[in-house]
Parts: structure tokens; C-alpha cells; sequence
């Protein structure tokens, strides 16, 4: 007979944390990742990280991926087009339990709201 507290155990060890990073520097930010506990955590299978360079998914002959402010002003903002081809395509690999989108006027991620994607 199994114990609630060991099968609790098993469920917590067999889990499995992937997770897809959209960005336009992969290689800047593979580094933090090469350290710390995520890097223990990556050794050993629990996570995987992987990196996905936004330009890919760039549109025209150069793989263009911003744009100017609507409306005017200075500055560059990324074009919505190459992020929703990258994750078009990540979800035809892969089913996600979430898409985190992170914007500027977007609400502020903190620990509540991190610790509801784990419930």
C-alpha cells in the first residue's frame, strides 16, 4: 500500500518545468541559468529551459521584428506579428499550461499572481 505522503513525494520529483523563452538576446540571457539552483534543476532534468531568438519570426527579407509608436513619438516597439507567429508555432509542438505575455501596461507580476499558476 502506497502512503498519501509518499505518492505526494513521487508526484513532486516526476514533475517536469519547461520553459520557452521569447526574446530578441538569447545569449545574454542563457547566463543567469548557467548558475544557481536553475542550473542544479537543469542538470538534473527537472527543468528545461530553452531560448528562442524572436528574429526568427521576423517578417520581410530582414526579419524585421519593431516598429515605431503608433501615434508618433520616439522610440521602437516590437511588432505584435513575429511574437504571435513564435508562439503559434511553439503551440503546435507543445501543449502549455500557460502563456505568460509580458508587457509594459500590463498588470505587475508578483507573488500572488505567480503563485496562482502553480494552483
Amino acid at each position: 500500500m502506497v502512503k498519501k505522503k509518499d505518492y505526494f513525494l513521487d508526484s513532486i520529483f516526476n514533475l517536469k518545468v519547461n520553459i520557452d523563452i521569447i526574446t530578441l538576446f538569447p545569449e545574454i540571457l542563457k547566463s543567469p541559468f548557467s548558475v544557481s539552483i536553475i542550473r542544479r534543476a537543469i542538470k538534473s532534468k527537472i527543468v528545461s529551459v530553452n531560448f528562442h531568438d524572436l528574429r526568427d519570426y521576423g517578417i520581410k527579407k530582414q526579419k524585421q521584428v519593431d516598429d515605431y509608436p503608433f501615434g508618433g513619438g520616439s522610440g521602437m516597439v516590437l511588432m505584435i506579428e513575429p511574437i504571435d507567429n513564435c508562439i503559434s508555432n511553439l503551440k503546435k509542438k507543445q501543449k502549455y499550461d500557460d502563456v505568460i505575455y509580458l508587457t509594459p501596461d500590463g498588470e505587475k507580476l508578483n507573488q500572488k499572481i505567480s503563485n496562482e499558476f502553480v494552483t
